[in-house]
């Protein structure tokens, strides 16, 4: 699996997910989560190789183009798609599996100041509402929707 798949897969993400998405093309171009994902994807492969300030300035210039904070510790699966997504913020510790959909405003948060995972963990095919604020070291399992305006501060099944 190499990294245009992996890209032409988020665009399809998008196109799959979103009835307002005409084309490719418009994806690749118009779409912040798109974006805020390809600059993650930058930011994760410097981190994960020790070079961590280059890594969060990546990062932070993502926040600043789309209003999207991915931390660049954050691993995130095939399929990822981000829907209106301002204000969205991903932690460092957060695992996303495959196929998982975020609205707008979603906060996958940390509850702890240990060096520790600390952060959510959203299995394959979640959904998580506008809003939804996915706060600590929790598990959300396969299949599961988090509904808009949510806490979750204990495991999903």
């Amino acid at each position: 699996m190499g990294l245009l798949d992996s890209i032409r897969r988020d665009i399809k993400a998008a196109r799959e997910r979103d009835p307002a998405a005409t084309s490719d093309l418009e994806v690749a171009l118009t779409y912040p989560g798109f974006h805020a994902r390809q600059l993650h994807r930058l930011a994760h492969a410097l981190h994960t190789r020790g070079f961590v300030v280059p890594a969060r300035l990546v990062s932070n210039t993502g926040r600043f183009l789309t209003g999207i904070e991915i931390h660049p510790g954050a691993t995130i699966g095939e399929k990822f798609f981000i829907d209106h997504g301002m204000g969205v913020v991903i932690g460092e510790t957060s695992v996303i599996g495959d196929n998982v959909h975020l609205f707008q405003g979603v906060t996958l948060g940390g509850t702890s100041t240990r060096r520790a995972k600390r952060h959510p963990t959203l299995q394959k095919n979640v959904v998580v509402g506008a809003g939804a604020k996915v706060i600590g070291d929790v598990t959300v399992g396969e299949n599961s929707k988090i509904g808009a305006g949510s806490v979750v501060v204990t495991n999903v099944p």
